[in-house]
């Protein structure tokens, strides 16, 4: 089967972004009839309707939806490839802005900077970290750090590790006093130490592999924190339960100070995500610490 050339999808991509004809031609320098011929096309390659027309709107169709959820993320690497073949040349310098959450800062970040300084001398990094979703084009930043994909329009979004493992922790002292809990029903009758966002306002859900599936598990507890710090303390102390990233805790494992329980309950691993918005031309400062918080998922160059 012929394939369709990569500029349709990017147009097919656009107007589905844009919801018009008229304004995805003025935004490729086209006519609103180049656009129809183009989605056309493409329409009889993939053997369906992507767009439902009437006289005043557009919309996608379900098979559109689809194609667009599997696009985006491959037109995203295409461009983010392109962009490192073209800036090969070009060495990496200025201000570097990062908006990160604590987390991913003390997950990913700190314990390799010695290592991007040495390697990038002509870079200046700033780390400012921030629990809730800042407007990152907005305050200046040139890229953001979050759990998840973030999906906001005109932002490209690419992982940086392979999952963060979550677990329920607790102290040695804690489970003697309390039990141990053997299924995910069981913490109802335990203190569970809580975490409330601090953009939303909303407590951090609980999640367990139950039966195959993801499943929410109401908890609750007297202590609420926004701050991970405090919650490992709080655990620590023999206080609660606690459901962490379990590589944030490290040395409270190995130390024997919080032993995880429901293990075979586990989640699945959540993966940190850094976020930009899409633009022509990528920095090549943001493009060489794109590559090089990668290194660990992909392998080093």
């Amino acid at each position: 089967m012929e394939r369709e050339p990569i500029p349709a999808y990017s147009t097919f991509v656009l107007l589905a972004g844009l919801g018009s004809f008229t304004r995805t031609g003025d935004q490729l320098g086209i006519s609103a009839s180049a656009v129809s011929q183009q989605i056309r096309r493409l329409e009889a390659q993939v053997g369906t309707r992507l767009f439902n027309r009437t006289s005043r709107q557009i919309a996608l169709t379900e098979a559109g939806q689809q194609l667009l959820a599997e696009v985006t993320p491959a037109l995203d690497m295409l461009d983010l490839a392109l962009q490192r073949v073209r800036a090969q040349q070009q060495g990496p310098s200025g201000l570097l802005r990062i908006n990160t959450s604590r987390l991913a800062a003390g997950l990913l970040i700190e314990p390799r900077i010695d290592e991007f300084l040495a390697r990038y001398p002509d870079l200046k990094l700033e780390l400012f970290t921030d629990d809730t979703f800042a407007d990152i084009v907005r305050e200046g930043f040139d890229a953001g750090i979050r759990l998840g994909p973030y999906l906001a329009n005109d932002m490209v979004s690419v992982p940086l590790d392979d999952g963060q493992p979550v677990g329920v922790v607790a102290s040695p002292a804690y489970l003697k006093r309390m039990g141990t809990p053997q299924t995910p029903r069981d913490l109802v009758d335990h203190d569970c130490i809580r975490y409330r966002f601090a953009g939303s306002k909303r407590l951090e859900s609980w999640h367990f592999q139950i039966d195959g599936q993801t499943t929410e598990v109401d908890v609750s507890g007297r202590l609420i924190f926004s701050d991970d710090r405090y919650i490992t303390r709080a655990a620590c102390k023999g206080y609660g339960l606690v459901q962490r990233f379990l590589r944030s805790i490290p040395g409270e494992l190995e130390r024997g100070e919080l032993v995880p329980v429901l293990q075979r309950y586990a989640p699945p691993p959540v993966t940190f995500h850094l976020y930009f918005a899409a633009r022509q031309h990528m920095p090549p400062k943001l493009r060489a610490f794109i590559d090089f918080l990668r290194e660990p998922l992909i392998g080093a160059p």
